[in-house]
């Protein structure tokens, strides 16, 4: 019991509970406090007299509150989880799927997309000048912005449904793999890239044999960000369509109808959701570093 204890004070346990129980706490302090004026005014209309307790109690369980608290939120998830079946409309697996397929359709699109353009950018001067500039620019614009010209343009062309959302999607997590690859091909030192050249490798043998390598800790810290990135683009890309399903049409129903637990339950499945697919890419990297000889 002593040796579980005080591995729980040396680890990280204890600090990451310590830090989770604050914010659970400010969270309903900001409940309490953001919801407290409509709830005075509705003892207010109807006469009622109240007490401090009351008004905790009221405000931590309004319908439709400013702030929901914390146990509504995983109320409306399990409701809308467990007790709904997978195929319905109010299911947020059903609509978390919706979102789950651009968003691995669309990172795919992007890591793709990155890879390409960071071997390019390495192998030809002129591509780095002319193309690394445009990469950087490109995500100057806001999503918002170009997110309802992506949907109009190729709805206009025939194309609608899933395609749309993953090109927002790509659009957004193919900037962090072309950054990150392109540092990581470029990180052997010049005493290996000269050690290459006395063996007299091509420049592809020098690629596969030693950039490559080197660069797949970098490919798989950026596809780290790309893939939480890329659910990001596949919820704003569901919202200028007018979407019925995906959780980007869920949290675009709260908002017509004021349901603000809607909203943070969405908001909560997308973060899980994210959180999920980002660990899974953790798991490809240590697998693949074990694979390639990596110190565990």
């Amino acid at each position: 019991m002593r040796r579980a204890i005080d591995r729980l004070l040396q680890g990280r346990t204890l600090p990451v509970l310590a830090v989770l129980a604050a914010l659970v706490v400010l969270w309903y302090g900001f409940a309490v406090y953001l919801n407290a004026p409509w709830q005075r005014d509705v003892y207010a209309k109807a006469g009622t007299a109240w007490t401090a307790t009351d008004l905790v109690r009221d405000t931590l369980n309004q319908e439709r509150p400013v702030l929901p608290a914390a146990h509504q939120v995983f109320a409306e998830i399990w409701k809308t989880t467990v007790e709904q079946r997978i195929t319905s409309r109010r299911s947020l697996v059903h609509h978390g799927w919706i979102t789950l397929s651009a968003t691995l359709m669309g990172f795919a699109i992007g890591t793709g997309l990155g890879i390409v353009l960071a071997v390019l950018i390495i192998h030809n001067r002129a591509v780095d000048r002319s193309a690394m500039p445009w990469v950087v620019a490109s995500q100057t614009i806001p999503i918002l912005a170009i997110a309802p010209m992506i949907i109009v343009v190729l709805n206009a062309v025939g194309l609608s449904g899933l395609l749309p959302k993953a090109l927002i999607s790509a659009y957004l997590s193919f900037f962090p793999v072309v950054v990150g690859m392109v540092k990581g091909l470029r990180s052997p030192e010049v005493l290996l890239l000269d050690l290459m050249h006395t063996y007299s490798a091509s420049p592809w043998q020098t690629f596969w044999k030693l950039r490559w390598p080197s660069a797949v800790p970098y490919l798989f810290t950026s596809m780290k960000v790309a893939v939480a990135i890329s659910l990001v683009g596949a919820i704003v890309g569901e919202m200028p369509t007018g979407a019925v399903a995906g959780l980007g049409a869920r949290l675009l129903a709260g908002s017509y109808y004021g349901q603000t637990i809607q909203i943070w339950s969405a908001l909560f499945a997308a973060a899980a959701l994210a959180a999920v697919l980002v660990m899974l890419v953790e798991v490809a990297n240590r697998i693949v570093l074990r694979r390639m000889g990596a110190a565990p």
